[in-house]
């Protein structure tokens, strides 16, 4: 009895299964050039519902996502050889494939970390390609409008650097054209200015208010002080862009910058590696100095007419590289490093011995200092504590570092 009832419901669900349904057989139909025999090749196959087969065909979107975005910011190469299995650099589509200006360029005279006795005084350094310096303007005096011609890459440092051409009619050779660091975001056709010199005369239409005026952090009377913020409004919606260069009193705190001056003639000195940026956190009340966040999280006292550049150095994800082999390194310069428990005693503390020891001792460089964070210097006037007036608050460092 439930055999022939078993038996009659499998042939009524195979019977279903095998005859197609009228709103698919009417749409084969209305197929041109399809035989009877050929719309039965059309015909989807019975829909499985094993759990195996939902497994597969289901995919992790978070994963999927994550090797996409990876994909579009990295370049990665098939590993036809060991040397690029691992390679991977950061996508520049942006970046000039020519050659540098050569007005803009001197040649670079390797000395294999050696010195004037011949005597090594830097390690792992030797080799690499040849490489022509770069001449980068870290002052930016020249004020107008000047152009972005071009991104390139610089062999000499981590970030990009970009053409500039000066729109003035009268400037020719170095004048007209240099390089400076790019900021994160700049690309060619791009313009950028330097107010290292002040705010040009009518560089606000309807304001001809004076140079002082603008720099204050207010005014006597009520109509004055809206006057005066309507104009420092404007100023800034004006002249903060990244890649402009503006005195540190014209920035609003908490503006990201970089390539920041220690001088208010002198050229910039912090903050030019790839990806880094500065902040500044506030301005002194009737003082000369602003406080800057550096990248390492110290905040020290600038002078107020030192300058800085908008924005954040470009190529943030040179840190991410992998050079692929030991090859590549050695083409950029850099000669290989030897652990000290390799060496022989006379060559460093950890030398000597049997197998791979360094004989119960705490571990120091190759000069006999501690090489894990301890601290050398001595509190005093030439200590940390004093040994630079200018630093508001140091950089973390040990529980604090790792807290943050």
């Amino acid at each position: 009895m439930l055999s022939s009832v078993r038996g009659s419901v499998l042939r009524s669900c195979l019977s279903t299964l095998k005859k197609p349904s009228s709103s698919s057989s009417t749409a084969l139909s209305s197929l041109p050039g399809t035989s009877a025999v050929s719309r039965t090749s059309f015909l989807p196959p019975p829909a499985r519902t094993y759990v195996t087969a939902i497994w597969k065909n289901t995919k992790n979107s978070e994963i999927a996502e994550a090797y996409s975005r990876t994909e579009n910011i990295f370049k990665t190469y098939k590993p036809v050889t060991p040397g690029l299995r691992h390679l991977r650099r950061p996508l520049s589509p942006h970046l000039y494939k020519g050659r540098p200006v050569r007005l803009l360029t001197i040649p670079k005279r390797k000395k294999g970390g050696r010195n004037a006795d011949g005597h090594i005084t830097v390690r792992h350094r030797g080799g690499g390609h040849k490489q022509r310096i770069r001449t980068l303007d870290f002052k930016r005096m020249a004020a107008g409008v000047h152009d972005v011609v071009r991104i390139e890459y610089d062999p000499g440092r981590s970030a990009h650097i970009a053409l500039l051409c000066n729109r003035a009619t009268t400037a020719e050779g170095l004048e007209k054209w240099s390089y400076i660091i790019a900021t994160e975001g700049m690309r060619a056709g791009d313009q950028v200015q330097s107010f290292r010199q002040g705010i040009p005369e009518g560089f606000i239409p309807g304001f001809e208010l004076p140079k002082e005026t603008l720099e204050e952090e207010g005014a006597s009377n009520e109509g004055a002080s809206s006057s005066h913020s309507l104009a420092l409004g404007i100023l800034r919606s004006m002249t903060l862009k990244p890649g402009n260069v503006l005195p540190l009193k014209l920035i609003p705190p908490g503006t990201v910058i970089n390539s920041v001056t220690l001088k208010p003639e002198g050229p910039a000195l912090l903050v030019r590696s790839a990806g880094t940026f500065a902040q500044v956190v506030s301005h002194e009340d009737n003082g000369k100095y602003t406080h800057v966040r550096l990248q390492s999280g110290e905040v020290r006292k600038v002078l107020k007419d030192c300058a800085a550049t908008v924005g954040k150095v470009s190529n943030p994800l040179w840190k991410n590289r992998s050079l692929g082999k030991a090859g590549r390194r050695r083409w950029l310069g850099w000669r290989p490093s030897v652990r000290g428990v390799a060496m022989n005693a006379c060559d460093h503390p950890h030398g000597g011995g049997r197998g791979k020891s360094k004989s119960n001792k705490h571990p120091v460089s190759i000069w006999g200092w501690g090489t894990k964070g301890t601290r050398t210097r001595k509190p005093g006037p030439k200590g940390p504590k004093n040994s630079n007036k200018m630093v508001v608050r140091e950089r973390p460092r040990g529980k604090e570092k790792r807290s943050s």
